[in-house]
């Protein structure tokens, strides 16, 4: 499980890029690279990195869920995902 400091820096990324989302995408229109320069670098997309919602591991993320590997499995396991099953054959 992942220290509740990473997960609240990741959370604070996430809400520094979209605040200056369209500011960046209004320069990057225009052509102004210094003023683009001038954001912080926490407000680029390139610096999110997906991990899961619940636990904060990083490796193993599945993007239709947002969630890791192992938590999707101990979900899917106790019927908390809709539509999802265990295979038996």
């Amino acid at each position: 499980m992942a220290k509740e400091s990473m997960k609240a820096r990741e959370r604070k990324r996430k809400k520094m890029y979209e605040k200056f989302e369209p500011k960046r995408a209004k320069l990057k229109a225009e052509g102004d690279y210094i003023a683009l320069q001038k954001l912080p670098k926490n407000s680029s997309k390139v610096r999110l990195h997906n991990s899961c919602s619940l636990t904060g591991r990083s490796k193993g993320y599945m993007r239709v869920f947002g969630i890791s590997r192992i938590t999707f499995r101990e979900m899917a396991s106790n019927g908390l995902i809709p539509g999802v099953k265990k295979a038996s054959w």
